[in-house]
């Protein structure tokens, strides 16, 4: 292994504290926290070229001098070995997540491993790369009307025999409510703007 003079040995070092400080606060709660995620594939791309512009997309002009920076210190780390460079990619991997998220008002605790992203997530971004949404919109629209028409069957069911004895009226409600909330539930995404908007439920029914 080539020998580190002063200089790179305190680089490294420097680095590591830099490192610490990135890695810590809240729960991410989307797919570009993931490892073989849109966010971490562009900054992958950009550390193979030496070129941050496929990343600054995903950070707010106000965030892009912190991402440049990161960007520098990681270059300059890479070429230290093979161990130096798998840590100065994770410090930038996590650091550029953590600013997008934060750009979204959203938590971050950490990259996630590869193969951890949501089925659908998964159909959605598959469907931008095929080209086409036919392959996404199709299994979301058969699984959101089995899910309506379960959820009506039950409550339809238990609405017959609801006068029937306390118990049976709470089950009635039980399914009622089940209903109610799974047809919100839907039209709470269905009108949805951003997935780090908060969003309430258009009528709410408050149970």
């Amino acid at each position: 292994m080539r020998k580190r003079t002063g200089n790179q040995t305190g680089l490294v070092l420097g680095f590591l504290v830099v490192a610490a400080a990135a890695l810590a606060p809240a729960r991410a709660l989307a797919h570009c926290d993931t490892l073989d995620g849109p966010v971490v594939a562009d900054a992958r791309r950009a550390l193979v070229a030496g070129d941050v512009t496929p990343v600054l997309k995903w950070v707010k002009p106000e965030n892009e001098a912190a991402i440049r920076e990161a960007f520098t210190r990681t270059l300059a780390v890479r070429p230290l070995g093979a161990e130096a460079q798998a840590l100065a990619d994770q410090f930038f991997f996590e650091t550029l997540v953590r600013v997008h998220r934060a750009g979204e008002g959203a938590p971050f605790d950490g990259l996630k491993p590869a193969g951890s992203v949501a089925p659908p997530v998964a159909m959605a971004d598959r469907a931008l790369e095929q080209g086409s949404a036919d392959g996404l919109v199709k299994p979301v629209l058969a699984h959101t009307e089995e899910g309506i028409r379960e959820r009506f069957a039950r409550a339809l069911e238990a609405r017959k025999h609801a006068g029937d004895s306390v118990e049976a009226g709470r089950a009635y409600v039980a399914a009622y409510v089940e209903y109610v909330h799974y047809v919100e539930a839907v039209a709470a995404a269905v009108h949805a703007t951003g997935h780090a908007e908060k969003t309430a439920a258009p009528t709410a029914h408050r149970h």
